[in-house]
């Protein structure tokens, strides 16, 4: 899991907190599933299993976790982004700020048209095919509830598979700026069907080695969100 990267030692706590936070709101752990065991998680952050106490109880206060103890325990997640409602997107892109939507925007149209053009050009294993079919027809196959969640790691899969680091967490800092205009929109059955298409052109020219056609079908499905975006804002 790409955001549960190690943190700086300088600020062990808050990095931590943020580690975990992102990790919840992309939801890479699913809500009502847990976090990997506590020795684990320690060592995947390099922190003190002190300091990943101190931020989990942080996240439990705040609401984003329930520590159950016993057997079966561990740290859940009780964070589940709510229903769009009218007027959240407005709400959203007022706290960004106009400057940093076109940012992020841009931002994530860089990196991910990057990524795909890396995956397509380097020789994938067998493994790495499969796992990119199979977030795909995990999607594919996602009601309502799991969409956001498992389009998210339909994403961030391109970029892990590249196998750079830099490039993963870049991809997951640009999905994560995006994550509450996302959760704002309305699932339209129309949208979903039209980027069932893309995400299939995605993986067919990732597939195919075609770096060009694999830059070309990010681009046009994240211009397509961008557009939805200025759609329900207008």
């Amino acid at each position: 899991m790409t955001v549960l990267r190690p943190v700086r030692a300088g600020n062990a706590f808050e990095e931590t907190v943020e580690r975990l936070l992102q990790a919840i709101k992309l939801g890479v752990v699913a809500p009502g599933r847990k976090l990997p065991p506590e020795r684990e998680l320690a060592v995947q952050l390099g922190i003190s299993r002190v300091t990943l106490r101190e931020a989990i109880r942080a996240l439990q206060d705040a609401g984003y976790l329930d520590v159950r103890r016993g057997r079966y325990g561990g740290a859940f997640v009780t964070y589940a982004p709510p229903p769009p409602e009218s007027g959240d997107l407005r709400r959203v892109v007022a706290d960004m700020g106009t400057a940093d939507l076109t940012d992020a925007l841009t931002f994530r149209m860089a990196v991910e048209c990057g990524a795909a053009a890396v995956l397509a050009a380097a020789p994938l294993t067998d493994d790495q095919r499969s796992l990119l079919r199979g977030r795909l027809t995990a999607l594919n196959k996602a009601g309502i509830g799991d969409y956001r969640r498992l389009d998210t790691a339909f994403h961030l899969s391109i970029a892990e598979l590249t196998g750079s680091a830099l490039l993963a967490t870049a991809c997951a800092d640009a999905r994560l700026r995006v994550s509450d205009l996302l959760n704002a929109i309305p699932m339209l059955q129309v949208n979903l069907d039209h980027s069932a298409r893309q995400h299939e052109a995605i993986v067919a020219a990732i597939l195919a080695g075609d770096p060009e056609g694999a830059r070309r079908a990010v681009a046009e499905h994240l211009e397509g969100t961008a557009a939805l975006l200025r759609a329900f804002l207008s």
